[in-house]
């Protein structure tokens, strides 16, 4: 079985978690928690990435939870938190966390270098000792104890908000760390929304981040039934928010991995589609929603993306749907619309 480096250096330092109860969180995204079990006591995952947990719920040695929020009772002594590439999401991560399992928790932190896992030691410092423990594989490892009091998480403490005014909409935008323009409008997003079909019938938001897109459509176009979809629970706990704040309803709100849990058929399917999964550069997800998108559309729907010019999608597109049309660009971005 082929780990990522973070994890390579994980069982490096297998000592730290024999016999423990451990609880892995953060940046993961291989089967290692199950390979962990040989040496741990117990091994519990929470993510907030839907496409992870499903992968893991194939193991039946792991517990896996999902959510915005870790809010099952759980029987830990040990933190395993992989580093994610939001500093702000870790501190998310880690104040929840540490307040659910309290003083005498151990932690393990582990992630890449170019992650910023180094800001790891001034940010627990709060918390307790944090000591560096091994660094290979452009990874850092470091060990730590709670010593003292936590402070209280409270999840309403964490969005962040933003006024936008786009589109001829005035909206506030709500959104969590790590969820995709959190706190500022994406220049793509702006393009989509200046350049939007005339929406009716059943409309999904795919990748719906904060909600920006999802909220202006329902804000311009109120009678149309409103879906909107990630893979992020913070994304879907943001778009929850936005949509609360500014008295917006929409149908459904939608954990998945690109189409696997979505039913449709869709009259549109709108998205600002994401290419980066972590650290990575990832096109697989927007290739799959391309690539399917027929299966999803009623006769005569359409899709209509934006994306990065130096993107490839148009011959995606094309094989998909027949012929693309580039309906507005910028010199960095294109809105590309295509009809079943």
């Amino acid at each position: 079985m082929s780990y990522c480096a973070a994890s390579q250096v994980v069982a490096r330092q297998s000592e730290f978690f024999e016999n423990r109860k451990v609880l892995i969180a953060g940046e993961l995204s291989d089967t290692f928690a199950s390979e962990l079990c040989q040496t741990a006591q117990t091994v519990s995952v929470f993510t907030t990435n839907y496409g992870f947990f499903n992968d893991i719920q194939r193991f039946s040695n792991v517990s896996s939870y999902f959510g915005a929020e870790l809010t099952e009772t759980s029987d830990i002594d040990m933190i395993l938190l992989y580093w994610p590439k939001a500093k702000a999401e870790a501190e998310y991560l880690l104040t929840m966390l540490l307040d659910k399992f309290g003083t005498g928790v151990e932690i393990c932190i582990v992630g890449e270098n170019r992650s910023g896992v180094r800001s790891a030691e001034k940010l627990f410092a709060q918390y307790g000792p944090l000591t560096k423990y091994d660094s290979a594989r452009r990874c850092s490892f470091y060990w730590g104890r709670c010593d003292n009091t936590p402070k209280a998480f409270n999840l309403a403490d964490w969005f962040r908000s933003y006024p936008i005014n786009i589109a001829g909409v005035q909206l506030t935008v709500r959104s969590l760390p790590g969820v995709f323009s959190h706190g500022e409008f994406d220049k793509g997003s702006e393009l989509l929304l200046n350049n939007l079909p005339n929406l009716h019938g059943k409309v999904l938001d795919f990748g719906c981040g904060a909600g920006v897109i999802g909220a202006v459509m329902k804000a311009k176009y109120p009678a149309i039934e409103l879906e909107l979809c990630d893979i992020s629970a913070l994304a879907i706990e943001s778009a929850k928010e936005t949509f609360k704040v500014n008295n917006l309803e929409a149908s459904k709100f939608t954990a998945t991995d690109v189409y696997k849990t979505l039913t449709g058929p869709y009259q549109f399917l709108i998205s600002n589609p994401p290419f980066h999964a972590g650290l990575k550069t990832f096109y697989a997800a927007t290739e799959q929603f391309i690539e399917q998108a027929p299966q999803y559309l009623n006769p005569q729907g359409q899709m209509v993306i934006v994306a990065n010019s130096f993107l490839q999608y148009p011959p995606l597109i094309e094989a998909s749907l027949g012929h693309c049309e580039i309906t507005a660009k910028t010199n960095k971005f294109n809105i590309y619309a295509a009809t079943k």
